[in-house]
């Protein structure tokens, strides 16, 4: 009978470090994920047109999953919507440079013209959830003369 016990309780014990585990490894968004909700945002676009997306991507709650959120760009750097920092809509960010001197939306339009669709290059940039400086990618996909894309955070 104790052996019994000891055993539930051992077991017990195990599948809760799993789910501890399986809990931590899901905090970060995964690059799957992300490509997901870009084809979301996407759709959400194309059906809702620009000025309703943009406010659904900084505001709204669709497209903001843990370190996951969208950002809405035109080619030109115009900052039309971001799920974590409301500040940047607006703004011309073509000059915006990370920690290295990458030109971050360059990055993003060169995937846009060249590929349509498809991963940056890694760069710099501050984890709203961790309020750390982390490498980030993000999948992007050109709509018209815009950009929707949601990054990853590798760190």
């Amino acid at each position: 009978m104790r052996i019994l016990k000891f055993l539930k309780a051992s077991l017990g014990i195990f599948l809760f470090g799993l789910f501890v585990t399986g809990a931590l490894a899901s905090d970060k968004g995964s690059p799957a994920e992300a490509e997901v909700m870009v084809t979301k945002a996407v759709a959400y676009l194309k059906a809702n047109g620009p000025e309703k997306s943009a406010e659904e991507f900084t505001s709204g709650t669709l497209f903001k999953d843990r370190d996951l959120y969208i950002v809405y760009i035109e080619m030109s750097g115009k900052m039309l919507g971001n799920g974590s920092n409301p500040k940047l809509v607006g703004k011309d960010l073509s000059g915006l440079k990370d920690a290295d001197g990458k030109l971050i939306n360059q990055l993003f339009v060169d995937v846009a013209k060249t590929k349509g669709k498809g991963w940056s290059e890694s760069y710099k940039f501050f984890n709203p959830v961790t309020k750390k400086m982390g490498t980030k990618a993000v999948y992007l996909e050109r709509v018209g003369e815009t950009i929707v894309g949601c990054g990853i955070y590798k760190d």
